[in-house]
This record gives structure tokens, sequence and C-alpha cells, in this order.
């Protein structure tokens, strides 16, 4: 029987346990898998007992400091994470630093959903993105809060209230099975053999491909059970949904979505006194639901996305 992740966050948050979790993850890997896994064990556990903590204290506590307390939350996950990958972590100080950058805001007309975050060459965000995803370069250098959105699955009926459809749900992780409507090959102004070479690469291996009137639909080999786009999962419905337009296609992990709006958010949050009030006092915009929607699935999404990455690791390692 599968164990439900908060239980297995109890059974590594203690030293002899961690130890032998971290044994498993890099035992056949190094020669001193024993030794670097004693040295790791408290460490990585203390990581995940105040990742936990953040998360908990975060979701009683006032709005106002939520975008921190989960920010750092999700900080503390990642690193243990990174523990089970890159024992030596964190190998020099310039792995401290966030790895991000917002951009000075403008005092007037400002929107969050317009605004952008900046990826950095060092720090925390580069790294984890190269060791925990094996991406070394992304795409883009900045990146704008709508398009983040976007990539979460849970935003996408706030979206669809606006009358802007930017996923569609093409499947369930339960089945092998993933249908796509014929008009979505015309959002994307591919033909069905040029739609499907732009996206087997990220999918398990494809067994049949049918056409009908209405649907593009692929029978797979293995279920799809990963949120990466540009395939995203809904953490309620266990749905998978796809971007419905082409300039919605991002090809990123969701965890590097919530990173990214985190940490402009807890800027904003920080250093952005008088817009952050104001946004919770008066709620002048559409900014205000966003957020409050993306800050109520981040609590729940990041520990459960990063504590299932950890879980993985289990299956794999025995």
């Amino acid at each position: 029987m599968m164990m439900k992740i908060e239980d297995f966050y109890t059974y590594i948050n203690a030293q002899e346990t961690s130890q032998f979790y971290l044994y498993s993850c890099y035992k056949g890997r190094m020669e001193d898998a024993e030794a670097k896994s004693y040295q790791n064990s408290s460490t990585f556990m203390y990581h995940i007992d105040h990742g936990l903590k953040f998360y908990e204290n975060g979701q009683k506590a006032d709005q106002v400091v939520q975008p921190v307390l989960y920010f750092y939350g999700m900080v503390h996950l990642l690193k243990a994470w990174l523990l089970t990958n890159r024992p030596d972590y964190p190998e020099s100080t310039t792995l401290l630093a966030h790895g991000v950058t917002t951009r000075k805001r403008k005092k007037k007309q400002y929107s969050f959903m317009e605004d952008e975050v900046k990826l950095q060459q060092h720090g925390l965000f580069p790294y984890f993105t190269e060791h925990l995803f094996s991406i070394k370069q992304f795409k883009f250098e900045k990146i704008r809060m709508e398009l983040l959105f976007a990539s979460i699955p849970e935003m996408s009926a706030f979206f669809s209230l606006q009358k802007m459809e930017k996923m569609i749900p093409i499947g369930s992780v339960d089945s092998l099975f993933l249908q796509f409507p014929i008009q979505l090959l015309d959002n994307y102004h591919l033909t069905d053999k040029a739609f499907i070479r732009r996206i087997e690469g990220y999918l398990p291996a494809i067994k049949e491909i049918k056409m009908s009137n209405s649907y593009l639909s692929i029978h797979l080999d293995k279920v799809l059970n990963f949120s990466h786009g540009p395939f995203l999962i809904h953490m309620h419905n266990n749905k998978i949904y796809f971007p419905a337009h082409r300039d919605d296609f991002l090809l990123i992990p969701e965890v590097v979505s919530h990173y990214l709006i985190l940490f402009n958010l807890s800027m904003l949050c920080r250093y952005e006194a008088e817009w952050w009030g104001d946004l919770l006092l008066s709620r002048p915009d559409i900014d205000y639901p966003f957020i409050m929607q993306f800050l109520k699935t981040t609590s729940e999404k990041i520990p459960y996305l990063l504590g299932n990455a950890l879980m993985d690791k289990t299956i794999i390692s025995s």
C-alpha cells in the first residue's frame, strides 16, 4: 500500500530514519555513502521539520506574513531534497542567494500580474533547477507573473471566470488515455503530426494515436503522474491539464512557478508595505483574488509535490 505523503514526512523526521533514507539515496553512487548519510541526517531532518513548520504556521498566520513563511518553508524543503542528490550542498556561499531578482516597481499603476522576475546565474534557483530537474538553462531571462499563474492548474478556474481559458483538462492521473480537442491544434497552428512531435518528448512512451472529428487521442504506455509543463496535474481532481494556447506553452516544472511567484510576493510583503497593505485592505483590483487563491494553493501543493518527490526516491532506490 502506498504511504500517504504526510505519513512519509513523519517517518523521515527523525535522525535514525533520515540517516537510513539518505543512505538509500547515496548507496551505489559514492564510496562514503554511509558516512555522508550520518553527516547529513540532522541537517536533512531539520530542513524537513522547519519547512513543514513554516507551512503549518503560515496557514494559521495573517495574510500579511503568509508569503514570507511559505517561501522559506519551500526553501527548506528544497534544500532537504537537494541533500538527497548533492550530499556536499552547499558547496559555496554563492549558493545561499535566492538566484532571482525583482525589478523596482513603479509607484503608480503597478500590476502584480504584469510584474516580472529575472533569473540570475548564481544562487539557489539555478542550482536546484539544474540538480533536481536537469535544467541548465531556461529559454527566458525574465518571466511575467500572469504566465506563471497560468501554469498552475488550480488557478485555471479563476482565469475562466475572466473569460481567459489558459488550461484545459485532457486526461487524469489514473488513466492511460489523453484526449486533445481538435480546436487545440488550431490554437497551436500545428498539424496533428507536428503537434505530436511537439509533445511526445514530455510523455511516457506512446502506444497508439487516433484521430476523430472531435479529438486527437493518445494511448500511453504508462500513466503520467508528474506535474511538469506542459502537462500539469490538479491536486484536488487529479486531472491532467494542458495549455490551451501556444502563448501559454511553458516547459517548466510546476515547482519552479511556485518558487518564482512566492519569491516576488515575499519581496513585496517585506519591502513594499504600502502596496501590500493596500492590496489586503482595499482589494483594489484583480491581483487580490489571484494572489489569495495562489497562497491557498501553494500552501498545500508545494509540501505535496516536494514530499512526493522525496518519497519517489525510496521507490527508485529500493
